[in-house]
């Protein structure tokens, strides 16, 4: 297994100190797959202060004393360095209230929460993996070491660390540690929902995601109970063969694995078994179901606690992604004004994979082609104009003051006309013609009153 020679050089160091020293966890499971991992961190026999003592001269950061990690600043990176240790008590659900520090590398992999994670590789080359994680990997397997059980009741997000690594390694969940994900799923009511954002994510940026999705879709339901009612639920509509919940797997796979994008469609759909209506022909309806999902999604991201950016970005699009418009560049600039160029191109991308994951009917294909007009519209009124918000404008409020408008709100209600002239193309967006404009229409104004 090849590793970086920084890496090389702090395994060297602390070996020639007289400890054991490792490459573990992740980044040994990323190099046997052939991908590079994102960072290194290293296990040593070394207590906290002997591995302090081994990098006098390099500056080091006591990152985690209590839990034997320190932080070695060498070669411009920073290495986490941790003690073998072995985990008292857990807890919460969610850490060990204390560890005690060994000086065995099998004692501190038999902690770890699954084979393919519980690997470590020496500077011989050689890979040390004592409960099967090699062969796991071969077989694409997702496995606990030890008693699943007590691996989840230890850290109830290993739950849904399962899924994510199912979902990004297109890896099945072995049997057992799959039970005991279901037997366990509601301690995951204890975890944060800063640290159940971060997993959730993890798993729609997946390849797998909309396998991972229906197939744990009881283990969601515990974490996001607002989506109890799509599961199931069916939808009597010639455009779906699918339930709600079916229909939302399917969009999310059918996307870009964009974040904003994923959690739209993860939500989208949320309110459609309370706005459902069936009439006399036996097909069911939605009317309002794009506001009542809008409102469901920000009581999730709420509870979440996810930054107030993304939730707002998210919000808006669930509430946006239904219905259509005439495709024109007048109704396209009108689009901007409203979203700007990256969230209305996000918005058409979920309107494309929402589409997609419809029943293939004569009016879906219609649809489809008309978003994909809209979005090769869009792209080319971005690439040729620069306008689409008032603060695009040639002009500002200062120049508008400067000819008499009175401060206040009829300088704003002057730009939002100004902007309407230009994107309706009766004024171009340059100061000299956006005054005359305004100057014509004023007059105009005054001489009516």
């Amino acid at each position: 297994m090849q590793m970086p020679e920084n890496v090389r050089a702090l395994l060297l160091r602390l070996q020639e100190s007289g400890y054991e020293a490792y490459a573990v966890g992740g980044c040994v499971r990323d190099s046997l797959m052939g991908t590079e991992p994102a960072d290194w961190d290293i296990c040593t026999s070394a207590l906290p202060e002997e591995t302090k003592a081994c990098f006098d001269g390099f500056r080091v950061i006591e990152t985690g004393l209590k839990h034997g990690t320190v932080t070695v600043l060498y070669g411009g990176e920073p290495f986490e360095i941790t003690t073998f240790r072995h985990d008292g008590d857990y807890v919460n659900h969610r850490a060990p209230e204390q560890v005690s520090f060994v000086r065995s590398l099998r004692e501190d992999l038999k902690r770890r929460d699954f084979t393919i994670n519980a690997m470590a590789a020496g500077l011989d080359g050689g890979i040390r993996d004592p409960f099967g994680g090699q062969a796991d990997l071969e077989n694409g397997l997702i496995r606990c070491v030890g008693d699943a059980d007590r691996r989840f009741q230890e850290d109830a997000l290993r739950i849904l660390r399962a899924m994510r690594f199912a979902s990004r390694l297109g890896f099945q969940v072995e049997e057992e540690t799959e039970a005991a994900m279901e037997r366990n799923r509601k301690l995951l009511l204890e975890i944060s929902g800063e640290r159940i954002y971060k997993e959730l994510s993890g798993i729609l940026m997946g390849q797998n995601a909309p396998q991972v999705l229906e197939r744990y879709r009881e283990i969601l339901r515990v974490v996001l109970p607002e989506i109890g009612p799509a599961i199931g639920f069916e939808q009597h509509s010639p455009y779906h063969d699918k339930d709600v919940w079916g229909h939302t797997a399917d969009a999310v796979g059918k996307s870009i694995p964009d974040l904003e994008i994923r959690w739209t469609l993860l939500l989208h759909d949320l309110g459609k078994p309370e706005t459902f209506t069936m009439d006399s022909r036996g097909v069911g309806h939605f009317y309002g179901h794009p506001q009542r999902s809008e409102e469901l999604a920000g009581q999730i991201m709420n509870r979440l606690h996810v930054d107030k950016a993304t939730a707002r970005n998210v919000c808006t699009m669930v509430g946006k992604h239904e219905g259509s418009a005439p495709v024109d560049k007048k109704h396209v600039r009108r689009w901007l004004g409203k979203l700007g160029p990256d969230l209305l191109l996000k918005l058409l991308e979920v309107k494309r994979a929402d589409a997609l994951a419809h029943v293939d009917t004569p009016g879906s294909r219609a649809r489809y082609r008309d978003i994909l007009v809209f979005t090769d519209l869009t792209r080319q009124v971005i690439r040729e104009e620069n306008c689409f918000r008032v603060k695009d404008l040639a002009v500002n409020g200062r120049d508008l003051m400067a000819r008499g408008v009175p401060a206040g709100p009829e300088v704003g209600r002057w730009l939002e006309r100004l902007l309407q002239a230009v994107q309706d193309e009766q004024c171009a967006n340059r100061r000299e013609a956006l005054l005359d404009w305004f100057e014509t229409m004023r007059k105009g104004t005054l001489n009516a009153d």
